[in-house]
């Protein structure tokens, strides 16, 4: 099918992420809402539900105070391509899980409803969207939740090779028992070095932004590079007297080290170790 092309001036064709919560912001209430990383705000969304396809569903790990969160990813195409994102221990995945399995053709568009309980918790109705019938299934706090929702990737035409083990009652969660996703060895790169660093993660975040990527994954080699050195010089931005001398050394203790083999971890150590000690001299 082809489909029409407006042309001019329009958004860049980047996913709408809608992040679940029951709360009131300027005596608002939402149960969803966006983020706007840039200026770091919450901007409600009025409407309660959204009308798609489901195409997608897929784990994320995402860093939260030094902790990673295993999120799930509800993808919904629809006039814009949508992400839901909430947590796999909350109310609102378990209940989308347990309608969704019910749901033999995907084709055809759902509604996802956000839908408030008790306590702040949100859980998730599901419709037929021609139909307008709600699609539901009896709470059961001992599903097989893997089973579930490998079934509905099946139909979906995806696998998952991370399936979290979930329980919980509707009213009392409980912890997870989880296998991480596998994490892309470059996203682990540069994660190991801004702990090493203690680099803070939103100014990556920025970086990362500028170059129209939520990961370091999605860059080529010589960006991730240039990450690397930047953060490795923002550290040591005031452990040297001359300002050439931090980036002359970095480029022989590590990046001609790591052309020869070493590690780099263990190289940056190394020329973090040898600027403390120039600084303590120099004292």
């Amino acid at each position: 099918m082809v489909t029409e092309i407006k042309l001019g001036l329009c958004n860049p064709p980047e996913p709408i992420y809608l992040y679940v919560k029951n709360a009131e912001l300027c005596g608002e209430s939402y149960l969803w809402y966006h983020y706007d990383i840039d200026r770091e705000k919450t901007i409600p969304v009025p409407q309660r539900a959204l009308t798609g396809c489901l195409s997608e569903l897929r784990f994320t790990t995402k860093e939260f105070k030094g902790k990673d969160n295993l999120k799930l990813d509800i993808v919904v195409s629809a006039d814009e391509l949508y992400v839901i994102r909430s947590g796999v221990e909350t109310n609102f995945t378990k209940s989308f899980i347990l309608a969704a399995s019910l749901v033999q053709d995907f084709s055809k568009p759902l509604i996802i409803a956000a839908n408030a309980g008790e306590q702040n918790t949100v859980f998730c109705n599901l419709y037929d969207a021609v139909t307008k019938t709600r699609i539901e299934r009896e709470w059961n706090k001992n599903a097989d939740w893997g089973t579930l929702i490998n079934d509905i990737q099946s139909r979906l035409g995806g696998t998952s090779s991370t399936i979290p083990s979930i329980a919980e009652t509707p009213v009392a969660p409980a912890k997870l028992s989880v296998v991480p996703q596998k994490v892309h060895p470059q996203d682990l790169r540069v994660k190991n070095i801004r702990t090493l660093l203690d680099y803070p993660l939103d100014l990556v975040k920025e970086w990362l932004q500028f170059q129209d990527v939520d990961r370091p994954s999605l860059l080529d080699i010589s960006q991730i590079n240039e990450l690397i050195k930047t953060m490795c010089l923002a550290w040591a931005s005031n452990k040297c007297e001359y300002p050439n001398h931090a980036e002359s050394s970095y480029q022989k203790l590590v990046v001609d080290a790591v052309a020869s083999g070493a590690d780099e971890l263990a190289a940056i150590r190394t020329w973090m170790q040898q600027l403390q000690a120039v600084k303590a001299g120099a004292v």
